[in-house]
């Protein structure tokens, strides 16, 4: 399926066209048939040979029902343009073409309609040659007469050319639907209409509405009147909701993907067509079928800052406009180029931010986009339209190579500095590393710890090299104990001797940051490496052992023997064979014992 909008000044002929076309009625309101003038958003389709089903949503051509066209021509992705062969080019025949230009839309046919009135070709020429000037530039024509029939045919092979050669839609792409009608149907309740640009919907679907919060569940399906379990894009599609916000639903609403996609109150926009300094401070953003109050502050000469009265489902590349809604004039077309972007709070940082989106080249590039954020979460670098360039370092956080790196240098040096500020408590604590980085996430601090090669003990990170300097009387009680240990390495000191030193668990732990003592437990302590040595003691003991084995090796007590096995244990040096035996586990590393029996 496709579909295609009208577009043309009022009294051309665009509904008498389709209903030539179709034989359908697009004027939904008696009002609209009486007058003969369409006031609101038509839909009718047919079926080309070629081509399939095609769907036509007919728009108001009156100046001031603009913000109703805007809402029929916003989603779609080709547009039948016409204008009278007896009329010619008319104000807003301009004004059409400009929304087609700012909105990007590259498809079009012109049919230059009441051909049998006038001689078409001088309009003809001077529409082609309007339309090459815009985003649609040469495209197909036909001259054609509703009333006599003739060229009809002509134009039915030109839209089906023109539906063959639009892009593909994703059929699994994130739906986003802008609604464009809201009724209710005796006991089915409220359904919506729109045109469905890209994914797929089906019965039983869970939608999302945009900036609500409101979730609604997929009751039904139509397209074209007809009922179907799932509609895939590009289609025009009758949706049957039911929630309990469902009847506060109105046109410009949208519906969407659950947990796929940012709602922006700020966005950056490159423009076309307007010099942001041009520009007056309020205007109204049209994109898709939603129109809401925008103000605008000039980043540049053709960017842009849009702080919009209503936040609103957008994506980096996305195309809207900007409309003056005093002057009825077009001010100038949009292409989104950041939904996060960040606050401008010094002097001069809206020029600078202006330089910095003068290089934003679109498509979106995930490398580019990553090295401006420095870090991101994948699932929020999804949701702006933004393929992610690598894989996750922690969690679901991204990082650019070198912002990570420049992270992993500023841990190394607030680690080391920690330490040597505050040398009885080196360790820097997770939270106070994730602070001093600015960090958004606990898990990037252990990410980045893993990665510099810190260690953690204690819930702290430690340097992996750089020792701090201990206080003087902690050095002398350190040494008195190292003393006591050269000539049993493996007898701790009991709790009164650490006490007679001054050794309280707090400087302990200071000794063991600055590799002065090895801590099993806070109360019992041996020489750096004296695991290693009580391993290479072990393993000359028949295997499997008891701890009382181990004990008498190591001529220490239980009170030492059982921690310090624990710990051997947790170090890989030994292994439980079953509840009272243990035995040694090859170790390359373990050194000869100092001082063992």
């Amino acid at each position: 399926m496709h579909v295609v909008s009208t577009a043309g000044h009022v009294d051309h002929g665009k509904s008498t066209l389709l209903r030539a076309l179709t034989g359908m009625e697009p004027d939904r309101w008696a009002e609209e048939q009486r007058r003969g003038m369409t006031l609101d958003l038509g839909f009718v389709w047919t079926r080309l040979p070629g081509a399939g089903d095609l769907a036509f949503v007919d728009v108001p051509g009156h100046e001031r029902l603009v913000g109703n066209m805007l809402a029929g021509v916003g989603p779609v992705p080709a547009v039948v343009f016409v204008v009278a062969a007896d009329q010619g080019w008319q104000p807003q025949s301009e004004e059409h073409l400009a929304i087609l230009d700012a909105l990007g839309v590259t498809h079009g046919v012109l049919a230059v309609s009441r051909s049998d009135l006038a001689d078409p070709e001088a309009v003809r020429a001077d529409a082609l040659a309007r339309i090459a000037r815009s985003s649609l530039g040469a495209v197909a024509s036909v001259a054609v007469s509703a009333v006599t029939g003739a060229g009809l045919d002509e134009l039915r092979t030109a839209l089906t050319r023109l539906t063959g050669a639009l892009p593909a839609a994703d059929p699994a792409a994130d739906v986003r639907l802008w609604v464009d009608r809201v009724f209710t149907v005796r006991g089915r309740g409220t359904v919506v209409t729109g045109t469905l640009g890209a994914g797929t919907i089906r019965e039983g679907d869970r939608l999302e509405l945009a900036g609500g919060g409101a979730a609604f569940r997929v009751r039904g399906l139509q397209r074209l009147k007809e009922a179907r379990p799932s509609v895939s894009a590009v289609a025009r599609v009758a949706v049957n909701l039911h929630g309990s916000g469902d009847g506060s639903l109105r046109r410009g609403d949208a519906l969407l993907t659950p947990d796929r996609w940012l709602t922006a109150g700020t966005v950056d926009v490159r423009l076309t067509g307007g010099a942001a300094g041009d520009l007056p401070r309020q205007l109204t953003l049209h994109i898709g079928s939603a129109a809401v109050p925008a103000t605008i502050r000039p980043l540049g000469e053709d960017t842009a800052r849009l702080r919009l009265a209503e936040a609103l489902p957008l994506r980096i590349a996305d195309r809207a406009l900007l409309r003056d809604p005093g002057l009825r004039r077009v001010a100038a077309g949009v292409t989104v180029l950041d939904v996060r972007p960040p606050r401008l709070t010094r002097r001069g940082s809206a020029a600078a931010r202006g330089l910095e989106l003068r290089a934003v080249a679109l498509p979106p590039d995930g490398a580019a986009e990553l090295r401006r954020r420095g870090l991101v979460r994948r699932t929020e670098l999804l949701a702006m339209g933004v393929r992610p360039p690598s894989d996750p370092v922690a969690g679901d956080w991204l990082a650019d190579p070198g912002h990570w790196s420049s992270l992993r240098d500023r841990l190394r040096h607030a680690v080391d500095g920690h330490a040597v500020r505050h040398p009885l408590e080196p360790g820097l604590p997770p939270e106070t590393a994730r602070q001093m980085l600015a960090l958004p996430d606990r898990c990037l601090v252990e990410a980045l710890a893993a990665d510099c090669g810190l260690n953690r003990r204690d819930g702290r990170l430690y340097g992996g090299h750089a020792r701090p300097a201990l206080p003087a009387p902690v050095e002398a009680a350190v040494r008195a104990i190292r003393a006591d240990l050269a000539r049993s390495p493996f007898l701790a000191p009991e709790a009164g001797r650490l006490e007679q030193l001054g050794l309280t668990p707090r400087l302990l732990a200071a000794a063991e940051a600055a590799g002065a003592l090895l801590r099993i437990t806070d109360g019992v302590v041996l020489l750096p490496e004296a695991d290693a040595q009580a391993a290479a003691v072990l393993s000359r003991l028949e295997q499997p052992f008891t701890t009382s084995e181990a004990r008498r090796a190591l001529a220490t007590t239980r009170r030492v023997a059982v921690p310090l096995l624990e710990h051997l244990d947790r170090q890989g040096y030994t292994a439980r064979v079953d509840a009272s035996l243990r035995r040694c586990t090859p170790a390359p590393h373990v050194k000869s014992p100092v001082g063992a029996g």
